[in-house]
C-alpha cells in the first residue's frame, strides 16, 4: 500500500515527468503520470490470481510525445469532435485547430495530454491529483479554465477519477479519459472476444467523418445493442452504414442516466476471467473498439499494438454537443463548478 514517486524520463525541451505509483491492500497497482494526466497502467489479477497490466501504454513519457492513440491521456479543454473546428456561444465565433478532416479532435494539435500538470499525492487517500491552469483562449476556447483531475484507487479495486474545474467566461467543456483496455493483458492480441453490456437505449449515428448527425437513434435491432451482453466480435463485422464509417465501432452511446453515478457499462474477459465495471454520471460514453491503432511507437515491454488490441468506454458529453441544440449542452458557465466523475472497477468472475 502507499504511493511511491518515481522519474518517468525527459521531454524534448528537458523538462522531466514524473510518475507515481499507487497500490491497494489486494495487491492491485495503478501508474499516473504528471505528463497529461495520463493513467499509465493498471496491474490487476485475474480468476487464477495472476496479475498483468490490463492497459496499453508506453514505457517512457517521450513515447506519450507521440501518442497518436491518445493511450491514457486525459483529453481536454473538449474532448471528441467539434464540426468544423469552429462554435459559436454568446454570439461570438470560436475558431480551433482543424487537425481531423477538417473538424477538431481532442481539442486540437496541443490539448490536455501534451501538457505536464502539477502533480500532488495524498497518500493518506490513496490519491493523486493533477492540476492545470488552461489560459483564455488556450486552444482557441475562451476563459480562464483551471481544473483538477483526482485519480483514487480504492480498496474495492476501483480506480475513480474525478474532475473539478472552474472558468471565469462562458467556455465549452467536457473532458474525459482515453484508456484502452485489454483484460486479457495489455500485450495479449485483440479485445473481440471480450463480452461488453452498455446501459444504452440510442446511439448518435454519425457521418464518414464520425461527427454526429444529429439524430438520437435507437439500437434496437442494430449491431449497437449491447442491452443483452455480447462479445464484441459478434456483430462487428455487418455490412452496415455506422461500422463502416467508425471502421468498427467508434460511437457515442446515450447513457441511461439521471445524475447521479451510476453503473453504464461492463467487460469481460473470457480466458481471464478479469471484468471491468464503468460507472459515470455523463450523458455519453463513446465505445471506441480500436480500429485504427498503429504499430508506433512500441509499446510496454516492446509490446507491438494492432487493430482491435484494446477498447475504450470513454465517458462525456455527446460529440459535436456545443453544435446541437438537442444535445445537453456542454457550454460551462462562468464561476460554475465542472464537476464529475468516472469509475473503473476490476473484479473476476
Amino acid at each position: 500500500m502507499g504511493i511511491k514517486i518515481s522519474r518517468f524520463g525527459k521531454l524534448s525541451d528537458g523538462r522531466e515527468a514524473h510518475l507515481a505509483t499507487i497500490a491497494n491492500k489486494n495487491g492491485m497497482t495503478i501508474e499516473v503520470t504528471d505528463f497529461g494526466a495520463t493513467l499509465v497502467s493498471v496491474v490487476t489479477a485475474d480468476k487464477n490470481g495472476r496479475c498483468a497490466d490490463v492497459i496499453l501504454g508506453y514505457d517512457d513519457a517521450t513515447d506519450y510525445m507521440q501518442n497518436k492513440g491518445y493511450m491514457g491521456a486525459t483529453l481536454g479543454r473538449c474532448a471528441n469532435r467539434i464540426c468544423g473546428a469552429a462554435f459559436t456561444l454568446n454570439g461570438k465565433t470560436y475558431a480551433l485547430d482543424n487537425n481531423e478532416n477538417g473538424n477538431t479532435l481532442h481539442s486540437g494539435f496541443c490539448g490536455y495530454d501534451k501538457v505536464i500538470w502539477e502533480m500532488k499525492a495524498d497518500e493518506a487517500a490513496s490519491s493523486v491529483a493533477f492540476s492545470h491552469h488552461s489560459p483564455d483562449m488556450d486552444q482557441g476556447f475562451p476563459g480562464n479554465f483551471d481544473v483538477t483531475v483526482t485519480y483514487t484507487l480504492t480498496d474495492d479495486n476501483e480506480i475513480r477519477i474525478e474532475y473539478d474545474g472552474k472558468a471565469d467566461q462562458d467556455t465549452v467543456v467536457n473532458m474525459t479519459n482515453h484508456t484502452y483496455f485489454n483484460l486479457e493483458g495489455h500485450d495479449s492480441g485483440d479485445i473481440l472476444e471480450h463480452v461488453l453490456w452498455i446501459d444504452a437505449d440510442a446511439i448518435t449515428p454519425a457521418n464518414a467523418a464520425s461527427i454526429p448527425t444529429g439524430e438520437i437513434r435507437p439500437v434496437e435491432g442494430t449491431p449497437f445493442d449491447f442491452r443483452q451482453e455480447k462479445a464484441i466480435a459478434r456483430d462487428i463485422g455487418q455490412e452496415e452504414e455506422q461500422l463502416k464509417n467508425g471502421g468498427g465501432y467508434d460511437h457515442n452511446f446515450v447513457l441511461n442516466v439521471d445524475g447521479s453515478v451510476k453503473k453504464v457499462a461492463k467487460v469481460k474477459a473470457p480466458v481471464s476471467g478479469r471484468v471491468l465495471e464503468v460507472f459515470t454520471d455523463c450523458v455519453g460514453m463513446q465505445f471506441y473498439s480500436g480500429n485504427f491503432l498503429e504499430k508506433t511507437p512500441v509499446g510496454k515491454g516492446g509490446a507491438i499494438y494492432e487493430k482491435r488490441n484494446g477498447f475504450c468506454l470513454e465517458t462525456q458529453f455527446f460529440p459535436d454537443a456545443v453544435n446541437h441544440e438537442n444535445f445537453k449542452s456542454p457550454v460551462l458557465k462562468a464561476g460554475e463548478p465542472f464537476l464529475t466523475t468516472t469509475i473503473y472497477k476490476f473484479s473476476v468472475e
